[in-house]
């Protein structure tokens, strides 16, 4: 058999797959009219069924409507359209990854649905922080972190922060962190690489973006993460995966804002009853300067009890922010 003849099949997949759907079906004249234009293959009628017999035992879905002409279509697909408008919606609307990167998978993402669904998959989406990073290391960044992940190593990485010439500066002048990644997170419209310390008692997040280049994996094993470690919890209760340290907070909320305090903590959130028009919460989260503007936007509907320093810090905050106005 010469290479034609072995390759004719995959050829007629592929003209299926991007030119047929549901609705749109080739003959089979236009079959073979396509594998002699575009391929240079020869074909005739028969070859054609047979070879479509062939494709359909392997697994394609492909329809026959048996008429003077034969007509097929491919009418099994991995992604239906509105679950491929979910998918570009999500990269379109993702910050951490860089405008070309987005273009580049949203044409790859259109392309499973065929020529006559590509107008239809365009996207007008509006979202928040639509403004992308230009970090274009993201991609070998974040493999390198899921296979030492998944071959639980240490890893080595230099990390950077912005100054006022919005320069990059690394920080800690260029020392590596040496760090055990246990989880990687989206939160906030950003990645986040959640790990831990040699000494266990040091959890910490860094966002993926301001790591400056591919990390470098340790032959050393992974430090394990403390056995009462919950990444859910510490995801609802780290602030904009804030670095700081985690205290029980006791506070006082409206009822309006339950919505927000659900969307927040989660549903397992305990409320305890304090009138008719407040309730209590103690939770366990990271206090920071972003927790305290997260209750300064409330408004005063919800306000911090306990513990004292924590509300003295609040006051501070405050305090510093008004005398600068």
């Amino acid at each position: 058999m010469d290479n034609d003849s072995k390759l004719r099949p995959l050829y007629l997949a592929k003209i299926l797959y991007e030119q047929t759907d549901e609705e749109h079906y080739l003959t089979t004249s236009q079959l073979i009219q396509i594998l002699d234009d575009t391929y240079g293959v020869k074909a005739h009628r028969q070859t054609i069924k047979s070879e479509i017999e062939l494709l359909r035992r392997f697994g394609f879905e492909i329809e026959e409507v048996k008429s003077t002409q034969n007509r097929y279509n491919l009418f099994g697909r991995k992604f239906d359209v509105p679950e491929l408008k979910l998918l570009i919606d999500a990269v379109e609307s993702s910050k951490f990854i860089t405008a070309g990167k987005s273009k580049e998978l949203v044409d790859k993402l259109s392309s499973l649905g065929g020529i006559y669904v590509e107008s239809e998959l365009k996207r007008n989406v509006s979202c928040e922080s639509r403004i992308k990073l230009g970090n274009e290391r993201i991609y070998i960044i974040i493999d390198a972190i899921n296979e030492a992940i998944n071959q639980n190593k240490k890893i080595a990485f230099q990390y950077f922060q912005y100054n006022a010439n919005k320069e990059k500066v690394l920080k800690r002048n260029g020392e590596e962190y040496v760090f055990t990644p246990l989880h990687l997170v989206w939160n906030g419209d950003c990645y986040y690489m959640i790990g831990v310390y040699d000494d266990r008692s040091h959890i910490a997040s860094f966002r993926v973006d301001r790591i400056a280049k591919r990390p470098v994996i340790l032959e050393e094993q992974g430090t394990a993460m403390p056995e009462d470690f919950d990444v859910d919890e510490y995801i609802n209760t780290t602030f904009r995966m804030f670095n700081s340290d985690h205290r029980n907070v006791e506070l006082i909320c409206d009822n309006d804002v339950m919505d927000s305090i659900i969307d927040r903590f989660g549903e397992d959130v305990s409320v305890f009853t304090r009138d008719e028009s407040t309730f209590r919460i103690i939770v366990n989260v990271a206090v920071s300067h972003i927790f305290f503007s997260w209750i300064f936007g409330f408004g005063g509907k919800v306000k911090i009890v306990s513990p004292q320093e924590v509300k003295d810090m609040y006051r501070e905050m405050i305090s510093k922010a008004a005398g600068s106005i």
